[in-house]
């Protein structure tokens, strides 16, 4: 027989149990921090989520349910990697979700079913500085006592970062895929030094001023060495250097070796009557063919006096006229690092008189702010847009990812929240980073045990 002092079903009573729970919830629960799921994009058919963000945190106390740590295989060696799989049972209240999350999530943009926790959402646990994902909510357990249902058990498990969108203010939260997912590393223009060069003078009678290709030659595995006639006695002898092009497609569909595609010089040489013969040396290559056309008062070999720094891309190269007659054309080349590291001659010029001036175009001329985590970069060149995740000032290095594009070289990174901005020098795109796949170390392992690279271990076929 029920107890006839209860109603079994009263509102009154429905309230007390409720307020027991979310009174014993508060006494022996953690405060963990809910992360509603917006779906941004997703597929039309069958409902796959393209991209997704997580940008509100709301603390809620919670039972932890697993009294001896986390539940599930633990840490696993599969073909994927090392891969920790925990699990974590939460219980919170139904009440306090009502009242207190839904109200501020339900008119926000791309939230789905605001009214209770849902599967996909994430739940920051403070005690291990993990997220973990909710996979199922069990909203009928204890089965309607008096009636009512008082609990939400959350079932989670450890979240494996697909590069959603992190972004909730909360640098404890936040900083959990700081270093995971797809990451771009982008190598920036810190200052910008122009550099600077001098031509060594003229040659008033037969130096060479360029070269005319007839034949490019095919099959060249490497640079071949460029070598001209000797110049007369008291000349110099003129100095080239080959250029190559590669990936040309030749008429049976196949794809070539490379070819000579220019000469360009680094010494007009000087003294030459007759306009020298030039051939290629090396390379593995055969077939090349070309002219050489002389003339006077052409400039002289071109030395580099400040490679200057901060160069994303080649910069111009510019001669001053002789007055009457054809200004000198160059080339210049850069390092990975940025700086020009050579100048060669592409036109000698014609009808100098006087040593000409050399001017190099300068490079961006100096990155400004800092850029903060999480804040959205735009390329100015591309138009490419993409999230920070880590700025490194002394070296210039910007991580990035949620990449909406591609950056190019000359692009001038601009953060919307600091407004800090530098242009791309280098991009690199092959660092992805997976904190649950450890596949590198297993392989650096594996290979005092097993070394494929020596013999074969199971024996020659």
């Amino acid at each position: 027989m029920l107890n006839p002092f209860f109603l079994q079903g009263s509102k009154t009573e429905q309230s007390l149990v409720q307020d027991l729970i979310n009174e014993q919830l508060r006494m022996y629960g953690v405060e963990v921090y809910y992360l509603p799921r917006k779906y941004v994009t997703e597929k039309t058919v069958i409902k796959e989520v393209i991209e997704s963000k997580f940008e509100n945190a709301y603390p809620i106390e919670a039972y932890v349910d697993t009294y001896d740590g986390y539940e599930g295989q633990g840490t696993i060696l599969s073909k994927f990697g090392v891969q920790p799989l925990n699990d974590l049972n939460l219980i919170i209240s139904k009440e306090r979700f009502e009242t207190y999350i839904t109200p501020l999530t339900k008119n926000l943009p791309d939230i789905k079913l605001a009214t209770r926790p849902k599967e996909g959402d994430l739940i920051w646990f403070p005690l291990g500085d993990r997220l973990f994902e909710i996979k199922f909510v069990e909203h009928e357990k204890p089965f309607y006592q008096l009636q009512k249902t008082y609990v939400y058990e959350l079932r989670c498990e450890l979240f494996r970062y697909e590069d959603e969108v992190l972004d909730t203010s909360i640098e404890e939260i936040d900083d959990n895929v700081s270093q995971e997912g797809y990451i771009q590393t982008l190598t920036l223009v810190g200052l910008g030094v122009t550099a600077t060069a001098t031509v060594s003078g003229i040659c008033t009678s037969g130096g060479v001023r360029f070269v005319t290709i007839s034949n490019r030659g095919n099959n060249y595995k490497s640079r071949p060495r460029i070598a001209f006639s000797s110049a007369p006695s008291g000349g110099t002898t003129a100095v080239g250097i080959a250029t190559l092009i590669g990936g040309l497609v030749d008429c049976d569909g196949l794809k070539e070796d490379y070819k000579i595609q220019g000469v360009e010089l680094t010494n007009p040489g000087c003294g030459y009557t007759v306009a020298p013969s030039i051939v290629a040396v090396g390379g593995g290559g055969a077939g090349f063919a070309a002219t050489t056309t002389i003339g006077d008062g052409v400039i002289g070999t071109i030395s580099i006096t400040n490679g200057g720094g901060g160069y994303s891309s080649a910069p111009t190269v510019t001669f001053s006229g002789p007055g009457t007659g054809v200004t000198a054309t160059g080339t210049a080349y850069i390092s990975s690092a940025g700086i020009v590291t050579a100048i060669y001659i592409t036109n000698a010029g014609l009808g100098y008189t006087e040593t000409p001036t050399i001017t190099i175009s300068s490079p961006y001329s100096s990155g400004i702010g800092t850029y903060q985590y999480n804040e959205i970069v735009t390329g100015s060149i591309s138009g490419t847009t993409a999230r920070v995740k880590e700025w490194n000032a002394v070296t210039n290095r910007l991580e990035v990812s949620n990449i909406d594009g591609t950056f190019v070289n000359g692009d001038v990174l601009v953060g919307v929240a600091s407004s800090a901005s530098y242009q791309v020098r280098i991009i690199q795109s092959d660092n992805i980073v997976d904190p649950y796949a450890d596949n590198d170390n297993i392989e650096t392992e594996a290979d005092s045990i097993l070394d494929f690279s020596e013999t074969n271990p199971f024996g020659t076929p």
